[in-house]
């Protein structure tokens, strides 16, 4: 059944992503003492007693808005529109404000059912600190520390009271929520109008800006009947113009994102080409083993000499990840999108293929017969048989004798040799090896000491017995 969808609104900074991390019982929204922090809508479910419902994070409000956050603020106003119930958070600390007003109001304009969370009570008389939010005409105020927890338990089961039909809904398995798509890339290259266009909808906010999106936001949505969840993520610039400690977060919550995904869409600016920050990034998605697709976005504004000069840079740089289709488009007219979904779809599959032990090792004995290991002091490598150890990305544990001292270019030439044969398309592979152990290897270094410190001793017995009568 639908689950009820609640919707966290309020003035900048007055708690809604430490409320919504409190009920979600997550860290997934950025937190911090820095007004205007969360910008786009972030998703979150919470349980409670049996009972679960969706929760919405939105950005701030507070009437005056220009530039991103007017932005901002529609995001907030969809919100609303999308929800079963609003929390309305207000700071008790800070006291009634002409935001706090504006928003009743227009909460009482849109006739939606809304409830008072009087946040931040911890400190100060409750009763005192409630007074004058009354005024703003609801019936009921809650008064809360998201912070510590105090009152959240109680204001979260009075809500969910009216909501019987959510009891005992199992939770979805992961599985379910389809492939995990990660958009990625450098600040203001178009990875927020890519999410928009390839959800046919505003869903994220956009601006000329750098540094739009400072959170990872998970979309699922469904196309041609197939679930799928795309992750808009941070720009990640150069470690030494990262300043401020909100940026620093931002990174490690797109880190985390790419650990997520199933794959990764390295988005690029082609009025720039192909730069450092790009191939840093694709370094960060190949080192987290995910799938690979590479968008080169703003294709349209070129000239033809243009074009083809990026696509030689590329050709060029990006050989060693030759494996990742490349594609030019356009996310804000959409020209090229959905060219996308087959090579993700066809990148995901192979990232995730099940391998039979049979088929690698018939593999490896020709890729071995074809071009043999080196030999090390004297001995061949020998690489006896595969299996598969792992998907997304695919490892391939490899057993042999020496194993320990199979040179690079040999792994290389072993994960290219796997990769063609497989048709591993648009995913990296990993190769493991393992070496034979030999059991009785302890008992034989064992012996060999003793008999080492026996010959010592004979060595002495024999000096002595050299050595005149009397003298030691």
């Amino acid at each position: 059944m639908k689950l009820p969808v609640i919707a966290l609104v309020g003035r900048p900074n007055v708690g809604k992503s430490t409320l919504f991390n409190r009920l979600t019982k997550t860290r997934d929204a950025l937190v911090a003492d820095y007004s205007g922090l969360t910008r786009d809508r972030k998703y979150g479910e919470g349980q409670l007693a049996g009972k679960r419902f969706m929760l919405i994070d939105t950005g701030g409000i507070s009437g005056d808005e220009e530039g991103i956050d007017s932005v901002m603020a529609e995001q907030s106003l969809q919100a609303m529109d999308e929800a079963d119930v609003v929390l309305f958070v207000v700071d008790s600390r800070a006291g009634l404000t002409s935001a706090d007003r504006m928003i009743a109001e227009h909460l009482r304009n849109k006739g939606r059912k809304a409830l008072l969370v009087a946040n931040k009570i911890d400190g100060v008389n409750p009763d005192v600190a409630m007074a004058e939010f009354y005024e703003l005409g609801f019936e009921t105020v809650f008064p809360t520390t998201a912070t510590h927890g105090r009152g959240v338990k109680t204001m979260i089961e009075q809500v969910l009271e009216p909501f019987d039909q959510a009891e005992e809904v199992q939770p979805e398995d992961d599985d379910h929520r389809g492939i995990k798509i990660a958009v990625v890339g450098r600040p203001n290259v178009g990875k927020s109008t890519l999410v928009n266009r390839l959800l046919g909808e505003d869903r994220v906010v956009v601006f000329d800006m750098p540094g739009t999106t400072r959170d990872s936001i998970y979309i699922d949505y469904e196309r041609h009947d197939k679930p799928y969840t795309l992750i808009d993520t941070a720009g990640i610039r150069r470690r030494k113009n990262v300043k401020l400690a909100v940026e620093k977060f931002s990174i490690v919550k797109t880190l985390q994102a790419i650990e997520d995904a199933n794959v990764a869409v390295l988005l690029i600016d082609a009025s720039e080409g192909l730069v450092d920050q790009d191939l840093h990034m694709m370094g960060h998605v190949l080192d987290a083993g995910r799938a690979l697709v590479v968008a080169v976005n703003k294709w349209d504004g070129l000239q033809a000499e243009q074009k083809d000069t990026i696509k030689a840079e590329l050709e060029r740089r990006l050989r060693f990840a030759d494996f990742a289709d490349i594609h030019f488009i356009s996310a804000l007219h959409g020209s090229g999108v959905g060219n996308l979904y087959p090579s993700i779809e066809r990148a995901y599959a192979a990232a995730t293929d099940k391998l039979s032990t049979s088929w690698l090792t018939r593999i490896l004995e020709d890729a071995v017969a074809q071009h043999q290991p080196p030999m090390v002091q004297g001995r061949r490598i020998k690489l006896r048989y595969a299996h598969s150890g792992g998907q997304n990305p695919p490892l391939i544990v490899i057993h042999g004798n020496q194993t320990d001292r199979v040179p690079n270019n040999y792994v290389r030439y072993l994960e290219k040799t796997f990769r063609e044969a497989l048709d591993l398309h648009g995913t990296p592979v990993r190769i493991e090896f393992k070496g034979s152990a030999n059991p009785y290897g302890d008992k034989q270094q064992l012996s060999d000491r003793q008999a080492a410190k026996k010959r010592r001793l004979d060595k002495t017995k024999q000096a002595r017995a050299k050595r005149p009568n009397g003298k030691k």
